[in-house]
């Protein structure tokens, strides 16, 4: 299978005032997004929100980005646009027909982390799971993603390759969000690399390139310093070390200061406000930031200069 070269994106749900789901908004998102170097979307993860989504909700959406990255021009897009659904949900059923429902409008691939309730304990429970949605897309790849802290599923991931290799014909590697870069290199190196193993985490993305074979990740905050992000792996590539680090300690900065606001999900979607594209409101249970947030975050944002290194 083809091997993702690059960063993807895990934008979030843009949404209306009142809560609606806002597809309006996603033709002029994609275009930002593919003009600062990313090179497609993961959608309805949990940057997206995506269990807080109902079913058609969700199918709305991966209908909406397909259609704007089919819109995107060779200009802004040379290398194409991909668009990942993301269809893990807590009923697998739903998810099989999500997974369906991707491969039918033309989706590039899709991918389920496993889900929060009930908690999955044993290496064969995430197989059979992963197996069960992946067979909804027979022909499109199937990434898991491993983030435990959402989920509680610490399972030991070169195990889980192991057990899934030969199984799931469509099987293509892991989102890999989890701090130990060890067990990341681990799985990268199994087999000679046989599978892709994105890596999801921003803040370590240049130590991941430093150990030899990272060529693709997925990110959150790529959503709003996209450029930054992109410049590292940028840097690495034409062998400029110093640059690399400057641009991962800039990118950790600006990590500094989602911490103080509830994240990524939370701070980081109303960034995208200062950058003319309002994601709107997160869904409940998540806190909003309130407009006192929001004017600290701001200034929090102009003390490390943000709008003269974000996003164009």
């Amino acid at each position: 299978m083809e091997k993702i070269k690059g960063l993807i994106d895990a934008p979030f749900t843009p949404m209306h005032a009142n809560g609606d789901i806002n597809l309006d908004i996603i033709p002029a998102y994609a275009a930002m997004l593919a003009r600062n170097g990313l090179k497609g979307v993961f959608i309805n993860g949990s940057s997206g929100e995506g269990y807080m989504l109902t079913e058609e909700e969700r199918k709305q959406i991966a209908e909406a980005w397909m259609a704007a990255a089919n819109n995107l021009t060779a200009d802004v897009a040379p290398e194409g646009f991909k668009v990942i659904v993301h269809v893990g949900s807590t009923c697998v059923r739903q998810s099989y027909r999500l997974a369906e429902h991707a491969q039918a409008i033309g989706a590039w691939g899709v991918g389920a982390m496993a889900p929060p309730f009930p908690k999955v304990n044993r290496i064969e429970e995430l197989v059979k799971y992963c197996e069960e949605i992946a067979c909804g897309a027979p022909n499109l790849p199937f990434y898991f993603y491993h983030i435990p802290a959402f989920n509680g599923a610490f399972l030991p991931m070169l195990d889980f390759l192991q057990a899934v290799d030969g199984r799931i014909p469509n099987f293509a590697g892991i989102k890999y969000t989890f701090e130990s870069m060890y067990e990341y290199n681990r799985c990268r190196r199994y087999k000679n690399g046989k599978f892709d193993m994105l890596h999801g985490q921003d803040e370590t993305i240049l130590p991941c390139l430093a150990m030899g074979g990272a060529q693709g990740g997925i990110g959150g905050t790529t959503n709003y310093n996209g450029r930054c992000l992109v410049g590292i792996q940028e840097a690495w590539e034409r062998g400029d070390l110093e640059a690399a680090r400057a641009l991962q300690n800039y990118a950790q900065d600006v990590i500094d200061v989602i911490c103080h606001f509830r994240g990524n999900i939370v701070g980081g979607k109303r960034i995208m406000k200062f950058l003319g594209l309002d994601m709107g409101p997160n869904r409940t249970p998540f806190q909003n930031i309130t407009p006192e947030e929001e004017v600290r975050l701001k200034a929090e944002l102009d003390a490390i200069d943000f709008l003269n290194h974000c996003n164009k």
